[in-house]
């Protein structure tokens, strides 16, 4: 099972929209033993991964089969991790895609992508990264008022071009947003409504100049930057380089730039060093293909 990684926010969209990017997870598995039979094995990231019933992907197989009130297939599975922790790359929604997508193999695939997402927003609260994560491409997504998800899936324009700067130290999602206001005013949530139907426009069209208004954001950005060590000072120097908007991905403390074609960007990395950051910085493309079984 290959898993991608994904953004969300894209800067006013918050909780409500995400994107696929090509690096991914994958899942080994194969059925074995009696019914609740579970073996967890991982290559890379020594020591990072819980390999107990506890780890996130098993627990996501574990609630499709309760959600059918079926006994849990025994399994085997085996990790490869690429989606860094604790980035803002959607590497928790990778797991639970992941986990609910080897149990609906395993099970002949009795549920849509509807009943699979809905079983994996029991374990993120929102949908804005295991959306992207499970059917690919740009998609908004939200919640209707008995908690189930909604979603519209656009295809990204192929001139999209993205890079991500990904520093060495984490930030959680908790801690993003603690810092975040209970309350805002009607004229910052206007000024992100009008942002986000500009965003959508841009997707549809591929009209990606509109991006360096349509990415603007006051619900979170102003709030969270302030954790991210050099930011601000990194969002002149990389328009200068022919980006065409900066934000955060998804809490943070990623940084993702997008353009409309390839850029260098590696000079942004001198004024992180400056501030005491090591970064990677790589190009990532958007993908339309979410989760999906790959055989061989």
């Amino acid at each position: 099972m290959r898993i991608p990684a994904t953004t969300a926010n894209m800067g006013p969209g918050f909780d409500c929209i995400g994107m696929a990017f090509d690096l991914y997870n994958y899942i080994d598995f194969e059925p074995a033993g009696a019914d609740g039979y579970c073996e967890l094995t991982s290559a890379g990231a020594a020591g990072s991964i819980d390999l107990s019933r506890e780890n996130l992907i098993y627990k996501a197989y574990a609630a499709v089969f309760a959600s059918l009130d079926k006994p849990e297939a025994g399994i085997r599975m085996h990790f490869e991790n690429n989606v860094p922790y604790s980035r803002g790359l959607g590497s928790s929604s990778a797991a639970l895609i992941g986990g609910v997508k080897v149990a609906n193999e395993v099970l002949g695939n009795p549920l849509n992508d509807t009943e699979l997402l809905n079983i994996a927003l029991q374990f993120e609260g929102h949908p804005d990264n295991i959306a992207p994560a499970l059917l690919g491409g740009v998609v908004i997504s939200g919640l209707l008022e008995d908690g189930q998800v909604f979603y519209r899936k656009i295809t990204p324009p192929k001139n999209l071009r993205c890079t991500v700067i990904i520093p060495d130290y984490p930030l959680s999602t908790q801690k993003a947003r603690e810092v975040l206001p209970q309350q805002i005013s009607r004229k910052d949530a206007v000024f992100n409504i009008g942002r986000m139907a500009l965003l959508v426009d841009a997707m549809h069209t591929g009209d990606l100049q509109q991006l360096a208004l349509a990415m603007e954001d006051r619900l979170h950005q102003p709030y969270r930057m302030p954790l991210i060590i050099g930011m601000e000072e990194l969002i002149p120097q990389a328009k200068a380089l022919g980006a065409l908007n900066v934000t955060i991905s998804g809490a943070g403390p990623t940084i993702l730039l997008v353009s409309d074609g390839e850029r260098d960007f590696t000079p942004l990395l001198s004024l992180l060093e400056e501030k005491g950051v090591a970064a990677n910085i790589t190009a990532l493309h958007p993908v339309a293909e979410g989760a999906a079984l790959i055989k061989g």
